[in-house]
């Protein structure tokens, strides 16, 4: 048989012709059906912490936008706020547990280290023996269950996929360290992934997810971490006297990749669309720090009258932060069916994505 001489073009060469060609304009597969959220009663106010830890409310707000945050009770515990964010997106997506093909739980704070979160969520819904599981990217947990649950749909296996970002970070974080306790909160958010069905809006722009961008970098993985309980250090005496168990944080480290990341994910899930940042209707960012959302802002050239933010009332409640957003916006009427919003977050990992949507 002959052969044939086939021209072995260098990877610039590729990267070149993509450059020329038009933008991806993605029919979308999957759209949000429900979103519901859920936050506990108890308020823990600035002022509170001032007498708890040396701090204040004015440095606390000046460095953070912070000005309280809301605390799980004793007896709730994370699959309790996940279950029920979880009720209120189904009745949002007037839809019942037995109709969800898949249930996914952003968390880093799980109910245990094993089983998932997610198979209690599941029994606690009475959701049947669909697949559960749990997902742990920290802060971006929720983007990344967004993005897996796409796919998912696009590919025909799973129609309705229940994703939930879910944390309860005041049983992790050291109430002693004024660096990291100011900032964390609990709460839920979730979300009903279904089929977009060719949805449009009425001048006739297609509904559903648009593009998911999500991306992990391990260099930094020191920077936000808690460091007990797994096999490096496994729970011991020591560990417990040393608050391994507690999350450890370099903040400045975080902060400076932040910026660029947020930046960048959003940058890259509007290109996969063909989209500017000027035909977003809305920035629904992670809520971990005001500074680092009015940065990311000012990078995209969004005006602050545009970006949502909640971070005032509740603090970072990681992975849950942005569905907890996304559904206060939606039912206090401010965010409307049709509109475009862009979701981006950055946690642990360090692990960054972003999304655009169209409600």
């Amino acid at each position: 048989m002959p052969t044939v001489d086939v021209p072995i073009y260098p990877r610039p060469f590729f990267c070149a012709v993509l450059k020329t060609l038009p933008p991806l304009m993605i029919t979308p597969a999957s759209r949000i059906l429900g979103t519901g959220h859920y936050l506990p009663s108890i308020v823990r106010t600035n002022l509170d912490l001032e007498r708890m830890v040396e701090t204040s409310d004015e440095w606390i707000r000046e460095r953070t936008g912070i000005r309280e945050r809301r605390i799980a009770p004793e007896g709730i515990v994370t699959s309790d706020m996940a279950t029920a964010a979880a009720k209120s997106a189904l009745e949002a997506a007037e839809l019942k547990p037995s109709d969800i093909d898949m249930i996914l739980v952003g968390t880093v704070t799980p109910d245990m280290p094993m089983p998932a979160t997610a198979v209690y969520v599941q029994q606690k819904l009475g959701a049947g023996s669909c697949p559960a599981m749990d997902l742990s990217a920290a802060c971006a947990g929720f983007i990344f269950g967004l993005s897996i649950a796409d796919q998912f749909i696009r590919s025909g296996t799973m129609k309705n996929i229940l994703v939930i970002g879910v944390e309860l970070l005041s049983r992790v974080v050291n109430w002693e360290d004024r660096t990291t306790c100011v900032l964390f909160g609990d709460g839920a958010g979730a979300v009903i992934l279904g089929p977009a069905g060719g949805a449009t809006t009425t001048d006739g722009k297609p509904r559903g997810v648009l593009s998911t961008k999500i991306q992990s970098d391990g260099a930094l993985a020191q920077s936000l971490m808690i460091p007990g309980g797994g096999s490096v250090t496994p729970m011991s005496l020591e560990a417990l006297e040393l608050k391994r168990h507690k999350v450890h944080m370099k903040g400045q480290d975080i902060f400076k990749v932040a910026v660029k990341n947020l930046y960048s994910a959003t940058k890259e899930a509007l290109d996969l669309t063909g989209m500017t940042a000027d035909q977003v209707d809305w920035i629904c960012p992670h809520q971990a720090n005001l500074r680092i959302i009015d940065f990311a802002a000012t990078r995209l050239g969004v005006p602050k009258e545009k970006v949502l933010i909640n971070i005032d009332r509740v603090g970072n409640t990681s992975s849950a932060s942005i569905p907890i957003l996304l559904d206060e916006s939606i039912r206090s009427g401010k965010v409307h069916a049709g509109d475009t919003v862009a979701m981006c977050a950055l946690g642990a990992g360090i692990s960054w994505g972003g999304a655009i949507i169209r409600l």
